[in-house]
C-alpha cells in the first residue's frame, strides 16, 4: 500500500475526564511508538485539552467532532477553528451521518465547516454514506457523489482531506459492509476525488472505512485496495479493541 493508513477514533458523546484518561492509559502500552499507522482521537470538546496533554509525546493525534464556521459571535454552544487549533487539534469530523441526520446539517453548512477547518491549519475528515433504504433502491453511488459535491469543492486544499464512507445502515448496528461492498464505493469516491482535484490526489487520497469496525473484521477491510484505515466508533472506547483494529491497519501496510 502507497498511502499511510488512517485510523481514527470517534469517541461521540462518551468518557468523562476520568474514563478517558483510564482508556488513553491502556491504549498507550498497546500501541507502541513507531508503527506505519497515522491514528487520531477525536473526543468531545470537554476532553480537548486534558486529551492533548495526555497525547503529549507520543504518535497519537486529537482531533473534534465538530466545528462552526464563523470565527467568533453569537453562536451559543458552538466552537471556532480558531478555539480548536489553540487546543492543539489536528483532525476535525465534518459531516458525520449523525450530524446530517438528527441536526439536519445541509451541504452548504457542511461546505462552510470544511472550509473553515482548512483555512484554520487544521485537517479534515469528511464522512458519507447512504440511508439502507438508499442502498436497497440501488442509489449509494448517486447520494455519495451529492454529498462529495455539495461539502467539497476543488478550490480546497486537499492535501489535508481525508474521506470517510459510512455507510448509515452499518453505524451503530452490528451490521458491517462486505469488503466488496465497502471497496466498491471506495473506488467510486478515489475516482470522484481524481476528477475533482486531479489524478495524483486521486492516487494519494486516504478513504476511510467506517460502520462497525471491530477487531474481528477490521483485517478483511484494511486488505481492500482503496480502504485506507477505519473511522470507529463504538470499538474506540475499548483500548484493546482500538488497538486491534490499528494493528491491522499497520499489517496492511505490508501486504
Amino acid at each position: 500500500m502507497s498511502r499511510r493508513p488512517f485510523v481514527a477514533g470517534n469517541w461521540k458523546m462518551n468518557c468523562t475526564l476520568v474514563e478517558a484518561r483510564e482508556l488513553m492509559s491502556g491504549l498507550r502500552k498497546l500501541v507502541q511508538p513507531g508503527i506505519p499507522v497515522d491514528v487520531a482521537v477525536c473526543t468531545p470538546f470537554t476532553l480537548l485539552y486534558p486529551m492533548g496533554r495526555e497525547l503529549d509525546g507520543t504518535d497519537i493525534k486529537l482531533g473534534a467532532q465538530n466545528c462552526y464556521f464563523e470565527s467568533k459571535g453569537a453562536f451559543t454552544g458552538e466552537t471556532s477553528a480558531a478555539m480548536l487549533k489553540a487546543a492543539n487539534v489536528e483532525y476535525v469530523i465534518i459531516g458525520h451521518s449523525e450530524r446530517r441526520q438528527i441536526f439536519g446539517e445541509s451541504g452548504d453548512l457542511l461546505r462552510s465547516k470544511v472550509k473553515a477547518c482548512l483555512d484554520g491549519g487544521m485537517s479534515v475528515i469528511y464522512c458519507v454514506g447512504e440511508l439502507l433504504e438508499q442502498r436497497d433502491a440501488g442509489s449509494t453511488t448517486d447520494v455519495i457523489g451529492r454529498q462529495l459535491a455539495e461539502g467539497l469543492g476543488d478550490d480546497l486544499d486537499h492535501g489535508r482531506l481525508t474521506i470517510a464512507y459510512e455507510p448509515v445502515w452499518a453505524i451503530g448496528t452490528g451490521r458491517t459492509a462486505t469488503p466488496d461492498q465497502a471497496q466498491e464505493v471506495h473506488a467510486f469516491i478515489r475516482e470522484r476525488m481524481a476528477g475533482l482535484f486531479g489524478a495524483d490526489a486521486g492516487n494519494t487520497m486516504r478513504i476511510q472505512y467506517g460502520g462497525s469496525v471491530k477487531p474481528g473484521n477490521a483485517a478483511e477491510l484494511m486488505a481492500c485496495p482503496d480502504v485506507d484505515g477505519a473511522l470507529v466508533g463504538g470499538a474506540s472506547l475499548v483500548a484493546e479493541d482500538f488497538a486491534s483494529i490499528i494493528l491491522a491497519s499497520a499489517a496492511a501496510v505490508s501486504r
